[in-house]
């Protein structure tokens, strides 16, 4: 099976791209849907989390408070290490057991989506590597869009990250996303396409 890794930077569309390529029939690991797993009420993740940032990341029913969590961790790399250090062994393993499965179906390919893929360290995981690219003032436009947040506030989101001009040398693949969804959604298809990946 031809594992294909899809990152890209924060609000570059991401998630957008693994949704055209999902609806395309190609199947698609989310990492950040493997975090949210990893970290739901009674798992190991999220013991580990409370024991390394108090009961002050949970919520009232137990869940964790992700805009508490992610206030400690964009001000500091250091808690941003720590959380890091606890969801990536938990993702991993989530991910091995998805990508098992889809294996033993036969699937002649499919994508593991994950914004941290390259920063991370876990480009074993996957055979070549794509990157979805927008430029430095569409990803703020986006994330204050998205996030209603101030200018300053998302380019501390972008100062935080790898800069999409070194992400991007990555990719065996870049995909484009400066323009709009109609032009994103046929570039996708069309490079699915010439990629072989469609049935």
């Amino acid at each position: 099976m031809r594992v294909i890794g899809l990152t890209g930077g924060i609000a570059s569309g991401k998630s957008t791209v693994a949704g055209i390529i999902a609806a395309c029939g190609i199947a698609v690991i989310d990492a950040d849907q493997l975090a949210r797993e990893a970290v739901l009420p009674g798992t190991p993740g999220l013991l580990q989390i409370t024991a390394a940032f108090g009961a002050r990341v949970l919520n009232g029913d137990g869940n964790l408070d992700r805009a508490a969590l992610a206030e400690i961790i964009f001000a500091d790399a250091s808690q941003r290490r720590k959380l890091e250090a606890i969801l990536h062994p938990a993702i991993k393993k989530l991910a091995t057991e998805r990508l098992e499965e889809l294996r033993r179906k036969g699937e002649p390919a499919a994508f593991y989506m994950a914004p941290l893929l390259i920063e991370a360290g876990v480009t074993d995981r996957v055979d070549e590597i794509w990157v979805v690219y927008a430029d430095h003032e569409t990803q703020l436009e986006r994330i204050r869009q998205r996030d209603s947040v101030s200018r300053d506030d998302a380019e501390k989101r972008l100062a935080a990250q790898m800069p999409m001009a070194e992400k991007r040398t990555y990719g065996r693949i870049v995909i484009d996303n400066n323009g709009d969804l109609e032009t994103l959604k046929e570039r996708v298809v069309a490079l699915c396409r010439a990629e072989k990946l469609l049935k």
